[in-house]
């Protein structure tokens, strides 16, 4: 199979990496500055057991790779806000012996949050969600560095909206060839939502820097619980972090390269390179949206979301906000109802 990465950031580009490296064919998309480093230098993957350059096919749109091939793989990985242009881009492009993308490829979402797989099965016949546990950073064009040990990530996989099937078991074969553990559950969406509710803490971390204060960790407290208490009205699963910890184990752990501290996640980083937009509408957003369907209250991942989109708006600067300023808003929002 060929797997077509679209979306060659912090995750795109260390699953390509990881794929190329243990001899997949692998085509990287990605844009702007990005797109021209790799295309002139190559993808420098770092990971604890070293830096590698891989010179990959990198193209912008879907239209320079011409028809696409029957066994191709489509993995989304960008952020969830730009899903739908991205699949409209993919979706109706022609496929060797007939049909197009939408309807004979299989789609992978590797996004954070739970609403990639819906956007997608409009578009696509084949979806397949992804469940991302997988420490990665992509600050700077050409360049991607995942600090994950032994193992770079753990990446639960399954077919959307529940089962398995031969294609997922190839794709996850691919994967634990290449230093990414890869578990082949009917149940992926359980997973996504126990992800769901730890990435709840990435509209915190993105405006006031990574979660080391009591007054921050109590505040990801917070917005957690309202979290699993509007799962359980809307009757949802989601993993437990006992769960999760015990499907780690040992198996990924964060090595730093250097001896530094760990940078921010996913919402720190497009702070950090002034991409405009954060993913706060489909984190605390989502938390937000089912607590209205169901009539439970959701002040604290209201003021997150905001506060988080508004800092990409204005492109201020990633961590750059106080945790007691941050902590006021959402106290205030609780007040106001």
């Amino acid at each position: 199979m060929r797997y077509i990465i679209i979306g060659a950031g912090a995750i795109g580009g260390t699953v390509g990496g990881r794929l190329a490296e243990s001899g997949h064919d692998v085509v990287l998309v990605a844009r702007g500055a990005h797109y021209e480093a790799v295309r002139e230098g190559g993808l420098r993957v770092r990971t604890p057991d070293g830096t590698r350059t891989h010179r990959l096919s990198v193209v912008q749109e879907p239209a320079e790779l011409g028809e696409l091939g029957a066994d191709d793989v489509l993995f989304l990985a960008v952020k969830t806000q730009d899903c739908a242009a991205a699949l409209d881009a993919w979706s109706g492009r022609p496929v060797a012996g007939g049909g197009t993308a939408g309807e004979r490829l299989a789609l992978v979402c590797a996004q954070n949050g739970v609403e990639s797989e819906r956007i997608a099965l409009r578009r696509f016949r084949r979806v397949y969600g992804m469940c991302v546990w997988l420490p990665a950073t992509h600050v700077e064009p050409g360049a991607v560095s995942a600090a994950g040990a032994p193992y770079t990530g753990i990446l639960h996989l399954g077919r959307y909206p529940k089962g398995t099937d031969d294609t997922a078991r190839d794709i996850s074969a691919d994967l634990e060839k290449s230093k990414l553990l890869s578990p082949v559950v009917a149940d992926v969406m359980r997973w996504k939502y126990g992800k769901l509710l730890a990435n709840l803490a990435n509209a915190v971390e993105a405006v006031t820097g990574v979660l080391g204060s009591d007054e921050a960790i109590a505040l990801y407290r917070r917005a957690r619980a309202e979290g699993e208490a509007v799962l359980a009205a809307a009757g949802i699963e989601a993993v437990s972090e006992q769960e999760q910890k015990e499907t780690r184990g040992d198996r990924v752990h964060f090595e730093p390269f250097d001896g530094s501290e760990r940078g921010g996640g996913s919402s720190w980083q497009s702070l950090s390179r002034g991409t405009g937009t954060i993913e706060a509408d489909y984190l605390n957003g989502e938390i937000a949206l089912l607590g209205r369907l169901h009539g439970v209250p959701t002040p604290v991942n209201d003021a997150l979301r905001s506060v988080a989109n508004a800092f990409a708006r204005e492109r201020r600067e990633a961590g750059s906000m106080a945790v007691a300023e941050l902590v006021e808003s959402a106290v205030a929002r609780a007040a106001t109802g």
